[in-house]
């Protein structure tokens, strides 16, 4: 499954339709309210609301020159081409995309809007690329300064809505900052949906035994750790290990045949890296 979610097709796959729905949710939704999106995007639509000329999709694609020309220099270069075909295929869906979503009320729209988008860029995200704009530039200064992406994010967007709130009216401002927490929020939804783990910390009398059952029922590897009781003051061995969602019940079903008296801690991991998990997404 590793080396399938490696393969170029199944990654342009996911970016197409992460682009899809980006561009969608920026030129049927967020550009017939006057919005504006996150990162270059929305430098781009409010280049467009001030201008009135050419088209949001061009103004996202030369503002996404200079950031693809600094990514050349500090990104991988598989990075690089996966990211610019996922902004161009973004431009080219919001071109072709002339019809605004039925949607009236703005507080729908931004809520609407946010949802799709959120989307459309988790799924961009599980690839080994992105749809250019801030990603690239976060990933740069993260690998040249490592300042976190999640912080370069927050103090664009933030500067953003600060200009925004000057050159639109405060209302449309604000519910540009509803539609961006509600795509930050299906973003992660998103990223998450198909990559949960978790871990187990189990404490038992029959530790070895447990380790046993849970390799040969589970296939999962696991970590025998050495401890003491903090009371009585007796060592034990404290078993370690790591599955998925559909696992867990599989790993109680494991631990307490062996035994039933066994102290099971099970807890989500944000990533697991390693064998027979995810490999390491390098930029």
């Amino acid at each position: 499954m590793r080396d399938f979610s490696l393969s170029v097709w199944w990654n342009a796959a996911l970016i197409t339709l992460g682009a899809a729905l980006c561009g969608y949710s920026v030129k049927a939704l967020a550009v017939p309210h006057e919005f504006v999106a996150g990162g270059v995007s929305g430098l781009a639509l409010l280049a467009y609301y001030l201008t009135n000329t050419l088209t949001p999709g061009i103004w996202v694609a030369l503002w996404s020159v200079p950031v693809f020309a600094l990514g050349w220099f500090a990104v991988s270069r598989r990075f690089f081409f996966y990211s610019l075909y996922g902004m161009a295929v973004m431009v080219l869906f919001m071109e072709l995309c002339t019809t605004p979503a039925p949607v009236s009320d703005p507080m729908l729209a931004a809520l609407a809007s946010g949802a799709v988008s959120g989307a459309g860029t988790g799924i961009a995200l599980r690839t080994m690329g992105s749809l250019g704009g801030l990603d690239i530039i976060a990933v740069a200064l993260n690998q040249r300064f490592s300042l976190r992406m999640g912080s370069v994010t927050f103090v664009f967007n933030g500067l953003l809505f600060l200009a925004a709130m000057f050159i639109l009216d405060v209302d449309r401002a604000l519910y540009s900052v509803a539609m961006v927490f509600v795509a930050a929020q299906a973003m992660e939804y998103f990223l998450g949906m198909f990559n949960q783990r978790k871990f187990a910390i189990i404490i038992s009398d029959k530790s070895d035994e447990v380790a046993e059952a849970v390799m040969h029922h589970l296939k999962r590897g696991a970590t025998i750790l050495h401890g003491r009781g903090a009371f009585t003051g007796k060592r034990k061995k404290v078993l370690l290990t790591a599955v998925n969602n559909i696992q867990v019940k599989r790993l109680e079903e494991a631990v307490y045949s062996v035994d039933p008296d066994a102290f099971t801690i099970i807890g989500s991991a944000l990533n697991v890296l390693g064998h027979r998990f995810s490999r390491r997404k390098v930029y």
